[in-house]
This record gives structure tokens, C-alpha cells and sequence, in this order.
């Protein structure tokens, strides 16, 4: 195998570059400011669930270096211009997560990620499904509750099953033998192997109302069976997940808080502790406008586009050739 050459084809090569143009055309039409932030930054995502690529940086030859990390999301930054004034944003950019390669994985990947002050998290689904509608020519999307998927194809409740139970039908469902995991974590196991593999087959499909031990930085608030939840989807194409939203939260303590909470599971189970963006903290006090935003793999959906088995039919020099 010849590794100098790129692994995708010179039409994948091609088919690439036609999306972004539709994306950008897409947002044009709405009028979505496109934008660009920071790949290194002095914070990053805190969630335990994420490895974070971390690079020691020299301001100025001669000074020593700093950690800084390569952003697994742009959305710290972006949020950090709504609450400027910027008003809806979009961005194409480049993310960056340790440990995760595979058929559908690449440590350094693509992603689409844009906020809509003003929407609520179905506006953005609606507008979500115009996008793939779009490009990928898929039908109306099924909107399926992360209650309702687990009680059909597994027979749990995700809200009420006890964590001795839910560690044991985690082994049974998922052949899981390996160290005791936290409840999320048998929840993610389970979804991961037993549910998602049956969502979007026919038609798309956004997975909607999360536990809230899994809002990350969405608000929570109560369903209409008077639960709380968190307002986060993630929608489902073919089995794949291709897109996570949230209607944002915008309360800057409770933002410090769920930072102080992450860090501290992070140490509870030998995870580095992460500083907590104080820039994104004060741009929340400051003030950020009630919106939705969204982040989208853009290699993925370019995989659903052409038909492709894995990622690195859609990129040039995965990490394999990088």
C-alpha cells in the first residue's frame, strides 16, 4: 500500500468540496454569518466522556511553554461571539479528539457547528432537516424520545431503572464484562450497541430528551411527563449518528458549576482536570442570548453522501498516512 497517496477517491476529492459549497449556499440563504475561531485555545471541553489533544505552546521564542489544547468543539468561542452581538453564526472547521479512530472515527475531523439566537430546539431541528434534506435527499424526519427508544428496543427506563439492574442488562445486552462503569456509561453502552444501529434506517430520526446527567452544556428542564430532562437531540441517519444539538444554557453559574462537577469526575476517575474557560464564564454573565446550536460531522454526512464504509474513503491522509 502506497501510504503517500491520499486514501479517498479523486470523485470523493470532488464530492467534498460540492458540500461545502451547498453548505455554505445553504447558509447564504439565511443569513448565517460564517465565521472562524481559535483551533488552540488555554481551556477545552471538561467533559469526562472526552480526550482532549494538548500541545505546549511558546507565545514568544525564549518564554516557556504553556499547555494549550487543540478545541474537540468550536462552541466555547462561538458563544463567546454571541454574546458580542455577532447574531446566527455558522463555522466549518477542523476538531480535534484523542483516542478515537476507526470506521467511522479519525482524531482530527471535520465539523459543521452553528447557533440561532432566537430558536427554539425545534426550529433547529426543522432547520437541520432542511439541510440534510438538501444534500443528502433524505425524507421527513421520525422524532423519537431517549425514554421511548430504550423501553422499544431494550425494555428499560432509562429514567427509573435501578443502577444494579442497569450494570447487569449492560453485560446481558452488551456482552459487557470489563470494570463497573457509572450509570451513564452502561446508558451509552447500551445505546451505543443495542439502539442506534436500528435509528434513522428509513428516515432520518432525532433522539430527543436525554437524561440530565447528559445535558452537557444544554438546559434542562421538565417533559411533558413531568420529568426533568435535558433539551439536547441527537439525530440518527442510517444507524450513524451525523449531528448533536442543544437549546444552550445561558446562566453562567450553573455553567462554572457543571465545569467544577466534570473536573471533579474527571479526578474521581484519573482523568487530567481540565482549567475551566473563564472566558466563556464571563461572556455568560456578560450575557448570551437565548439560542440552539448545533455541531454536525461533515466527514460523516460526506460518507452518507457517497455511499462510503468508512471515513477514510472520504479523507485525504487519515491518521494512518498523516
Amino acid at each position: 500500500m502506497s501510504t503517500w497517496r491520499a486514501s479517498c477517491s479523486q470523485a470523493n476529492l470532488k464530492a467534498r468540496a460540492a458540500l461545502y459549497a451547498q453548505v455554505r449556499a445553504f447558509f447564504v440563504a439565511r443569513h448565517v454569518l460564517e465565521v472562524e475561531t481559535p483551533l488552540l485555545s488555554v481551556s477545552t471541553a471538561t467533559d469526562p466522556q472526552l480526550e482532549s489533544i494538548q500541545a505546549q505552546v511558546k507565545i514568544h521564542v525564549g518564554l516557556e511553554a504553556k499547555p494549550y489544547y487543540l478545541q474537540t468543539s468550536p462552541e466555547f468561542p462561538m458563544k463567546r461571539l454571541l454574546a458580542s452581538g455577532s447574531g446566527a453564526i455558522y463555522q466549518i472547521c477542523k476538531t480535534f479528539r484523542n483516542g478515537e479512530t476507526g470506521r467511522k472515527h479519525n482524531p482530527e475531523f471535520t465539523m459543521l457547528e452553528w447557533y440561532r439566537p432566537g430558536f427554539s430546539l425545534e426550529d433547529l431541528m426543522q432547520e437541520l432537516e432542511q439541510l440534510t434534506t438538501q444534500i443528502l435527499g433524505t425524507a421527513e424526519a421520525e422524532r423519537l424520545s431517549y425514554r421511548d427508544a430504550f423501553l422499544h428496543y431494550v425494555n428499560i427506563d432509562p429514567f427509573n431503572v435501578k443502577d444494579a439492574e442497569l450494570a447487569l442488562r449492560a453485560q446481558t445486552l452488551a456482552d459487557y464484562h470489563g470494570p463497573e462503569m457509572s450509570r451513564d456509561d452502561n446508558l451509552n453502552l447500551i445505546l451505543s450497541i443495542c439502539i442506534e444501529p436500528n435509528l434513522g434506517i428509513d428516515r432520518p430520526c432525532f433522539l430527543y430528551e436525554y437524561p440530565p446527567s447528559q445535558a452537557s452544556l444544554a438546559k434542562v428542564n421538565l417533559s411533558s411527563a413531568g420529568v426533568p430532562v435535558a433539551q439536547r437531540f441527537e439525530l440518527y441517519i442510517q444507524g450513524m449518528e451525523l449531528a448533536n444539538g442543544y437549546f444552550e444554557l445561558t446562566d453562567a453559574d450553573e455553567q462554572a458549576k457543571r465545569f467544577a462537577q466534570d473536573n471533579c469526575e474527571r479526578s474521581q476517575i484519573d482523568l487530567p482536570t481540565i482549567p475551566p474557560d473563564e472566558h466563556l464564564v464571563a461572556a455568560m454573565k456578560h450575557g448570551l442570548p437565548a439560542c440552539s446550536g448545533v455541531a454536525v460531522g461533515l466527514d460523516r454526512m460526506l460518507m452518507l453522501k457517497v455511499d462510503a464504509k468508512s471515513i477514510e474513503d472520504v479523507l485525504t491522509f487519515p491518521i494512518t498516512r498523516a
